[in-house]
């Protein structure tokens, strides 16, 4: 309290000094003040420190593993219906039924139009009637051809009339033909007035409604139906791997499988197409999958993995280890002593989870996966161990 008053008339003291004196005697107040604040509020102990007087660095670690690895090629593709049928009219009319709804799935055979009948009914009547007519005129023709045979024989008629009967049996023969073709056409268009599903599948948008004159062979057809199982999944991969995929694909069957959403299945590749395409570079490839629950649709996106083969035995750690270089690929190997080295190493391949190694680690070693920025050889770390330290066990090329 005393040391306060004491402070307190010193500062009045100063103040009421000349202006000069004043700002002197100001500045070196604020100084003791400083002093004072300082002797308060000592600091505290140091900090520890690691080996060399540097604080070790917290990284996120993973050991060096040995596992079969699949080698994948991956790829997004698309869905493809196996079959897809544009239904259209043979015959024009007026619809008169329409038996399903947009989007229904239908089997094979089932209803889909029916266009009114009766002017093609009339039209097979027609050709039937005249079937009959030129049949009754070809049996009257061969009994006459077969009288004026044996009279042209005698004399009783001329051998120009007797050619002449031959020449109509034979007229009325291809009249009788060409009134069978008339006949069937008729019938085929008359069953034509009845549309069937002609595949299993999905229905989609309907082009007409009922009571609509319906034209035959028209542009825009009546409706599409898709068929989805199975299902078609259409690819593309570099051509830089064509030699390696045919060489895969001559040794047997190669899986493929494709995810999207909920949906994971296999299925088997059985399409690569005879030719590159030039504008891209690219490969075309299609995989069919049996799609029992239809998880799959046509035009959907998809993600391809294409199994080439397993690798065995191959050295893996997390692809996040592995860093880029002037001089190549390279990681940061732990070592007993909590600091560590860089490490030159050869990538066969990796994907977004795992890299196989083909040089330059052992099984069991420790490597950084996170924190790499920070590093510099020999600087001492403190690991912190990933939950899920040790990659998956797939990988793509």
């Amino acid at each position: 309290m005393k040391q306060s008053f004491q402070r307190a008339e010193f500062i009045q003291s100063v103040f009421a000094c000349p202006p000069r004196a004043a700002a002197r005697w100001f500045g070196v107040l604020c100084m003791l003040f400083i002093l004072t604040a300082c002797s308060e509020n000592p600091p505290g102990p140091p900090a520890a420190k690691g080996k060399g007087g540097a604080q070790p660095l917290p990284v996120k670690i993973a050991s060096v593993v040995r596992k079969d690895v699949p080698v994948e090629l991956r790829a997004v593709g698309l869905a493809e219906a196996f079959a897809s049928v544009a239904v259209k009219s043979q015959i024009g009319g007026i619809l008169q039924k329409v038996g399903f709804k947009e989007g229904d799935r239908v089997k094979a055979g089932d209803l889909l139009f029916h266009i009114d009948s009766r002017p093609y009914l009339s039209r097979l009547e027609q050709a039937r009637a005249a079937l009959a007519k030129d049949l009754a005129a070809l049996e009257n023709a061969r009994k006459q051809a077969q009288r004026y045979l044996p009279a042209a024989a005698s004399g009783y008629v001329s051998a120009e009339q007797s050619d002449q009967a031959q020449t109509n049996v034979a007229t009325l023969e291809a009249q009788v033909l060409a009134d069978r073709a008339a006949e069937a056409s008729a019938r085929i268009d008359l069953d034509n007035c009845t549309i069937l599903a002609p595949i299993s599948g999905y229905t989609g948008e309907l082009f007409t409604d009922l009571g609509n004159l319906v034209k035959a062979e028209a542009d825009q057809p009546l409706v599409t139906i898709n068929q989805t199982s199975p299902i078609k999944v259409s690819f593309t991969l570099p051509e830089q791997v064509l030699p390696e995929l045919k060489k895969h694909l001559a040794s047997g069957d190669m899986q493929v499988t494709v995810s999207a959403a909920e949906a994971t299945m296999t299925g088997k590749l059985d399409f690569l197409d005879n030719q590159v395409n030039q504008a891209t570079g690219t490969i075309r490839l299609k995989a069919t999958f049996a799609n029992p629950s239809r998880q799959l649709w046509p035009g959907q996106f998809v993600n391809v993995q294409l199994r080439l083969t397993t690798r065995k035995d191959a050295t893996v750690v997390p692809t996040r280890a592995i860093q880029a270089g002037q001089d190549g690929d390279y990681v940061y190997v732990v070592n007993s002593s909590q600091t560590v080295e860089q490490r030159p190493v050869t990538v066969a391949f990796s994907d977004d989870v795992q890299a196989v190694v083909d040089s330059g680690l052992d099984v069991g070693e420790t490597v950084v996966t996170d924190g790499q920025l920070r590093l510099r050889v020999g600087a001492a770390v403190k690991p912190v161990a990933e939950p899920n330290a040790q990659a998956s066990p797939g990988a793509a090329q």
